[in-house]
Order: structure tokens, then sequence, then C-alpha cells
């Protein structure tokens, strides 16, 4: 055998193991909780309708954002935004699905950082958190902080 059918085997393990993975993740309590929520917000009507008012207020406010505070309408647009995500986080189902959606992006977060980590704990793991939490968990330490040493 040689070195590239040995390789080509190789990656078809780690790839059948990897659709595993993928198949376990989609069987998990996270996956079925944002698809309910995700799918009670796609069915209700009103808050498709307070969708379309907070993306259209937000288009409204990047515009103004082009030219900052200096925009003359820019407080104004800033504060329709803020009250239309209000409304928005008024329903039940919305704030359901944002909770949902945290748990499922913690759960591909550890997934792919111990994928990661199992390979070297210097591999830097792309997270949507922006305040990360955990210290380097955010994939954006080189080494130099107290927690990686």
């Amino acid at each position: 055998m040689s070195v590239t059918e040995a390789h080509a085997l190789d990656m078809t393990g780690i790839l059948m193991q990897a659709y595993e993975v993928g198949e376990m993740i989609n069987s998990s309590a996270e996956v079925a909780n944002y698809i309910k929520w995700k799918n009670a917000v796609e069915r209700d009507s009103e808050i498709q309708v307070a969708v379309a008012a907070f993306a259209k207020a937000k288009m409204m406010f990047e515009e103004c954002e082009r030219f900052g505070h200096f925009h003359p309408d820019y407080h104004a647009a800033l504060d329709v935004v803020n009250k239309a995500e209000q409304r928005l986080d008024s329903f039940e189902s919305v704030r359901q699905f944002k909770e949902a959606e945290t748990r499922l992006d913690d759960l591909l977060f550890t997934v792919s950082k111990t994928i990661a980590h199992s390979v070297s704990d210097s591999i830097k793991v792309p997270s949507n958190n922006p305040l990360p939490t955990n210290g380097c968990g955010s994939g954006g330490c080189s080494g130099g902080c107290s927690s990686c040493g």
C-alpha cells in the first residue's frame, strides 16, 4: 500500500467519524429545541411582522450610521431600532429561540474546541461570543494570558 493510499484510508475514517459526530449533534436535545423554537418563530405571523419592522428599522439606522452621530436622524433611528428589538424580545418564542440558539452555539463551540485541542492545545478555535467569558477559549489567545501560561 502506498503512502497516498494509506492517507486516503486515513481521511476516509476521519470523515466517517466526523459524519457520525454530525449525526449525534443533529439528534441532540439542543438541535431539537433550536428547530422547535425556530419553527415557532417562523410560523407566527405577528412575530414575522415584528421581524420585518426590525429589519426596516435596522436598514434605516445603517443609513444614518454611515455619518455617525452627526446625522440629524441618528438618535431617532437608533431609538426606533431599540424599540423594534424590544418588541421582538417581548415574544416568548423569540426569547426561547435566542436561548436555544445560544445553547446550540455553545455545543458546537465545545465540540470544535474538543477536536482542536485533542490535536494541540495551541490551535485557535473561533467563537461567536464577542466577549469570551472563559479565558483563552475564544481562540484569540497567543499563549500569553494567565490561562495559557
